[in-house]
């Protein structure tokens, strides 16, 4: 097969017209965690506006809620027997999921992860996803500069997003606690770290009642916890309510991953501290043209140099700058803002 780097304008563009010099009709399938939480709403979005452009006929899916693993698998089903040339897909379950995916493959179609790496990460044919490590670590370090000195007698609560750890939930939890500062012991989950300052790891399915729940769980544990990591904006949302009902709000760092608009609008109003931005409109936008030169020649993408994956990239948005911490503000933060 032949490889292709994704790695600029040209590039995307040359992968634009080959798709339209097909010969036969391309077929491709977008499927999602849900349809409700916005980033997976600008996902499709940016899809079905590729797709549109390309001639592309896209079908797109997605899971009743975040964790819907079974509804998943039938959707890959259907996009194989359907004889879609490609798939791509934000997996619930990293793991499990791996086995509908082979079968996929074997059957001829490009599969490509978004978002979320599989697991392992081979085992989808690319991945285009932020790198959800360093969007975790960028936030583990603002923090830890933000508290000073104050960082060695911090109490942390880190809301994650399932019991069944899938590998978005990981890299962003043990990128944030290694930011911080913190021993991570095995980097493959999370929950074996043994440092005084966590609190807990509570889990929130990624919307804003888990959020809400979980903060108050970990609340009762020590009502005492100056610094809290979520996984998504939504759940800092609900984390941020918890803390207001006991009047900490004002009180507390929350810092959290995805750059949606509401997000950055909860930067701008001090709901969030800061947020590790990421570009779901690109990963999809990318993974049909990507599809579009499978289909007509076989072209793989490659992955960026040095990585697993290729890196949609991530930017940390904050107005509350620290030295030695990549930023943006809050102002560019709304140009580049989805949902």
């Amino acid at each position: 097969m032949k490889r292709l780097l994704l790695s600029s304008t040209l590039a995307i563009t040359s992968m634009a017209g080959a798709a339209l010099a097909g010969s036969h009709s391309i077929s491709a399938c977008l499927i999602t965690k849900t349809d409700t939480n916005p980033f997976f709403v600008k996902m499709k979005e940016g899809a079905t506006k590729k797709a549109k452009e390309l001639d592309i006929t896209l079908k797109t899916y997605a899971g009743k809620v975040d964790g819907d693993h079974e509804t998943q698998v039938q959707a890959i089903e259907t996009c194989i027997a359907d004889g879609a040339d490609g798939i791509l897909l934000t997996a619930s379950d990293t793991s499990s999921i791996t086995t509908s995916v082979k079968q996929a493959r074997d059957a001829g179609l490009l599969v490509i992860a978004l978002d979320t790496p599989l697991e392992p990460i081979d085992a989808a044919d690319a991945t285009f996803a932020t790198d959800n490590f360093l969007a975790g670590e960028l936030g583990g370090k603002w923090a830890a500069a933000q508290l000073g000195a104050d960082a060695a007698n911090a109490k942390i609560g880190m809301l994650d997003l399932a019991i069944s750890q899938p590998s978005v939930g990981v890299l962003r939890d043990q990128g944030f606690l290694t930011g911080f500062g913190i021993d991570i012991k095995d980097p493959g989950k999370w929950g074996d770290e043994d440092d005084p300052r966590i609190v807990g790891h509570d889990v929130t399915a990624g919307n804003e009642e888990g959020g809400r729940r979980a903060m108050e769980n970990l609340l009762a544990i020590d009502p005492g916890i100056n610094v809290v990591y979520t996984i998504n904006e939504p759940a800092a949302a609900g984390a941020y309510e918890a803390l207001k009902s006991i009047g900490r709000e004002k009180d507390v760092l929350i810092v959290s991953v995805d750059g949606g608009c509401p997000g950055v609008k909860n930067v701008e109003t001090g709901v969030i501290g800061a947020t590790s931005q990421q570009y779901p409109l690109l990963m999809a936008s990318l993974g049909v043209e990507a599809i579009a030169a499978w289909a007509k020649d076989g072209t793989k993408p490659e992955n960026t140099p040095g990585k697993s994956f290729f890196d949609t990239g991530v930017a940390l948005v904050t107005d509350k700058e620290v030295k030695g911490v990549d930023s943006i503000s809050v102002a560019r933060g709304k140009s580049r803002c989805w949902g």
